[in-house]
């Protein structure tokens, strides 16, 4: 199962970048590219534990369905969000947020796994784990710009 590790510094307080990492509207900012939104549960505002959200987005040439629910939360430590419905056979993103001296350190640790057997193997080898993480990686600079400025007021207020 493909697993994707990643770090990130955030000069902010790691309450702002916890509820900002869960932030509907935010999420929808940073995914303009993919015209993603929701749908269904869960629309705007922060998501909280067993809450769901259906995202509808256009992910490799297709509109997708995707639906998440809050499994785990311990504010302002970390949250779990688990794929109940959607293209993976299992998908399971872990947020972790460590307070440090000057700001607050996000961790993200997502697993995934696409169903087609062998012929998945292979898509999640040669493409799928790099768009994921680039998507990621996108989506965390975005937050970082947020809470790192005045813009979280306008998420978060």
């Amino acid at each position: 199962m493909p697993r994707i590790h990643l770090t990130t510094f955030i000069a902010a307080p790691i309450e702002r970048v916890f509820d900002l990492s869960r932030s509907i509207n935010l999420h929808q900012i940073s995914t303009v590219s993919t015209h993603e939104k929701a749908i269904d549960g869960v629309m705007s505002g922060l998501i909280n534990k067993n809450e769901t959200v259906t995202w509808q987005a256009k992910h490799l040439f297709k509109t997708r369905l995707f639906t998440a629910k809050i499994t785990e939360m311990h504010r302002p430590d970390f949250f779990i969000d688990e794929m109940i419905k959607g293209d993976f056979k299992s998908f399971y993103h872990e947020h972790h947020f460590k307070a440090a001296t000057n700001g607050t350190i996000m961790i993200d640790l997502l697993n995934f796994e696409t169903p087609y057997g062998s012929f998945g193997k292979l898509v999640n080898t040669v493409f799928l784990r790099s768009y994921l993480e680039k998507f990621l990686i996108k989506r965390n600079g975005v937050i970082k710009e947020y809470a790192e400025t005045q813009k979280w007021k306008a998420i978060l207020n």
